[in-house]
């Protein structure tokens, strides 16, 4: 090859190179926004899971305790009296 062959696939090279680490940036930033969507939405997942655990012990133990029959008991005395 002659020295300007040689420089000009060198060129080449040297700017697919740097195309290349120009992409590998590119997709390492957006990675890296991906994964902290990805988080947040756990986060916010795991807090409404909780949340619906919650309502669901609540509404549990309202039954346990026998909240509906003293609920009715007290709407029908309420009915009653009228």
């Amino acid at each position: 090859m002659e020295a300007t062959e040689v420089a000009a696939t060198e060129q080449r090279r040297a700017r697919t190179v740097e195309e290349l680490r120009r992409e590998i940036d590119e997709e390492r930033r957006e990675l890296t926004s991906a994964v902290a969507a990805l988080r947040s939405e756990m986060r916010f997942g795991t807090a409404r899971a909780q949340l619906a655990i919650a309502a669901a012990a609540l509404a549990a133990g309202f039954v346990l305790a026998g909240g509906i029959g003293a609920t009715v008991r007290l709407l029908f005395r309420r009915a009653r009296e009228r």
